[in-house]
């Protein structure tokens, strides 16, 4: 009885999953191993071609020439991730733990304003700051009209305006694991600590961080994941010059109409962030059994 209470409970879920998880991943997986239509779409005979082109163009008389180029565009993709992620959980930690620290009614309105940004568009807020970053926006006409700079400062179209773009847009995910799990924290461990003598940075250590760390780890996976397929920052804030993974896909579908390589991307993608999580839940109940 309760296995088919458990079952019964959890099909919505899966059912949700199947048909907007797995049933397009299967999708895209079929036609990254189909020949792409020269008019958009996919055609058979199977082949493997999808796949080749990571690391291969076929040149005049249809031989291989080595071409990093993509390697070097996936490489890129996950260099802003990481640094988007690891800058995510720089701020989001204190800010978290600052939120944890303030009473009721100020927690609200603090956990109010992190939440804010998802009222607004992405699209609408990433053209903000392009507003801001411009060479005529907010930043430079500033410092101009202070004296500081007489030109105005290259603030855009750069991995720095790709990466504050992805950091503001992506921070919220890290923020609120972090702060559901240091909420329900015993304030009284930390006075122990101090009692035994402890500095801040030996609270942080052996008390704060221990039970920050499962939101900080669910946060990174928050963060990360979608970071390394986002194409709303690089293409506006980047202005197309330097391709990330998510526009290097969306451009496979629309305007280079090779739907089986960015078939073949997105299914690399999506089973390496599978693998990276799988491999993480599968640690998570060893560790804590050794603990």
């Amino acid at each position: 009885m309760g296995a088919k209470r458990t079952l019964f409970l959890i099909a919505p879920a899966v059912l949700v999953i199947g048909i907007f998880m797995l049933i397009p991943m299967f999708i895209a997986m079929a036609y990254s191993f189909m020949t792409a239509n020269p008019y958009g779409g996919v055609n058979l005979p199977l082949t493997f071609d999808a796949y080749i082109q990571f690391l291969y163009q076929r040149d005049f008389d249809d031989t291989l020439v080595f071409a990093p180029d993509y390697i070097f565009i996936i490489l890129r993709s996950i260099y802003l991730a990481v640094a988007t992620t690891l800058i995510c959980l720089v701020l989001g930690l204190p800010v978290a733990w600052y939120i944890v620290c303030q009473n009721e009614s100020r927690r609200r309105i603090l956990l109010f304003l992190i939440t804010l940004p998802f009222w607004i568009n992405t699209l609408i807020r990433t053209y903000c700051w392009i507003l801001i970053l411009r060479d005529e926006g907010l930043i430079n006409d500033g410092l101009r009209a202070i004296g500081i700079t007489s030109e105005p400062l290259p603030l855009l179209y750069n991995d720095g305006s790709i990466l504050l773009g992805l950091v503001y847009t992506f921070l919220p995910f890290m923020v609120l694991p972090i702060y559901s799990t240091l909420e329900r924290i015993d304030f009284r461990l930390i006075e122990a600590a101090y009692d035994l003598y402890a500095d801040r940075i030996a609270v942080f250590k052996r008390v704060v961080w221990p039970l920050a760390k499962p939101g900080a780890l669910a946060g990174v996976g928050l963060v990360f994941a979608p970071a390394l397929g986002s194409f709303l920052a690089p293409d506006l804030l980047g202005g197309g010059k330097k391709l990330l993974i998510g526009s290097l896909i969306q451009m496979q579908f629309s305007s280079s109409r090779n739907w089986p390589f960015g078939a073949a991307l997105s299914t690399v993608i999506a089973i390496t962030v599978l693998l990276v999580f799988a491999l993480r839940a599968r640690r998570s109940p060893a560790q804590r059994s050794h603990a």
